[in-house]
């Protein structure tokens, strides 16, 4: 976590001070911003992903520079962000050091994403889920302990998530090509959807610095349709995505000493039923009930952030 110091409160219109906190959720494909005047959320805006790991620092930058642009200006008392691959206090300072130019002044506190889920699901302790472009798992207990799972990067992991289905799909559809195998429904949707007429295809285009993590993060949606529509492969791959994720989150609750609750959020968490009924059965299995689904975006979760920090 990053901290930055902070002025006080900015007056109201009736003299009163009245604190100004823009709340920043940093994600894969996209960065949301909300403006929250007492707690309140006054404005909501959105531009391209902030986060170094997925864009340049130029392409951050600039996407940084629009949502400020968007979210009004005049005085900040604090940002407070949460963005995927916070996970040293050099990772938090350089994020914070695109953020400062544009709040003069404000106090900035850069902290891993899941951070936000949970106190959007209304826990100050518990488990976190992230379920989107990436996926980790991150929890605290009443000890103040923290735990993480996961959140290692495409690279080395991102179990169930939107990169991971997208991923596995291309895997199927070349193990059908190498077996002699017509393209089957996921397969041909799959291709449909990247514009080539064959899996041989598919090889180059998934090594090609043309797409990358969030592009094959948005083809989850189609193993998530191909299963809704009947089709057992693309069913097996979201049940086994939703055990997967489980698995992290069993893992933070064990090493916290907790029995919940475990709350799962990002697109594919709060959107995806069969997903989430998989995940919720491999936790039963380990006797953990107390699961929650998120039904706010993690961003809301910053007003509650900051009244805890703020004791």
């Amino acid at each position: 976590m990053n901290n930055v110091d902070l002025p006080k409160h900015s007056p109201s219109a009736s003299g009163a001070l009245r604190l100004t906190v823009i709340g920043l959720d940093i994600g894969g494909t996209k960065t949301r911003g909300v403006r929250f005047e007492d707690g309140i959320p006054v404005r909501d805006e959105s531009s391209g992903s902030a986060n170094v790991q997925n864009v340049s620092r130029e392409v951050a930058i600039a996407n940084l520079a629009e949502l400020f642009a968007k979210i009004g200006g005049g005085h900040i008392d604090e940002v407070y962000a949460g963005a995927g691959g916070i996970d040293t206090d050099e990772d938090a300072q350089a994020l914070a050091d695109l953020i400062a130019p544009h709040v003069p002044g404000a106090k900035i506190t850069v902290v891993h994403d899941s951070r936000l889920l949970l106190a959007a699901g209304g826990a100050s302790t518990g488990v976190a889920v992230i379920a989107g472009t990436g996926s980790a798992a991150w929890g605290k207990n009443d000890a103040g302990e923290e735990a993480r799972a996961g959140g290692w990067g495409y690279l080395l992991g991102d179990e169930g998530s939107g990169y991971w289905l997208g991923r596995e799909a291309v895997r199927h559809s070349l193990r059908r090509m190498n077996q002699g195998l017509e393209p089957d429904e996921l397969s041909r949707a799959l291709l449909d959807s990247c514009g080539v007429d064959g899996p041989d295809k598919l090889i180059a285009l998934f090594h090609s610095p043309d797409t990358g993590r969030r592009y094959w993060a948005q083809r989850a949606r189609l193993v998530v349709e191909a299963a809704d529509a009947g089709d057992p492969i693309s069913a097996a791959l979201v049940d086994q995505a939703g055990r997967d994720l489980a698995d992290l989150a069993e893992q933070a609750v064990r090493q916290l000493g907790l029995d919940g609750p475990v709350i799962l959020g990002s697109g594919l968490g709060m959107n995806v039923p069969r997903l989430q009924e998989a995940f919720k059965a491999r936790l039963a299995e380990g006797g953990i009930v107390d699961v929650r689904i998120l039904q706010q975006d993690p961003v809301f979760g910053v007003p509650r952030l900051v009244a805890e920090q703020r004791g």
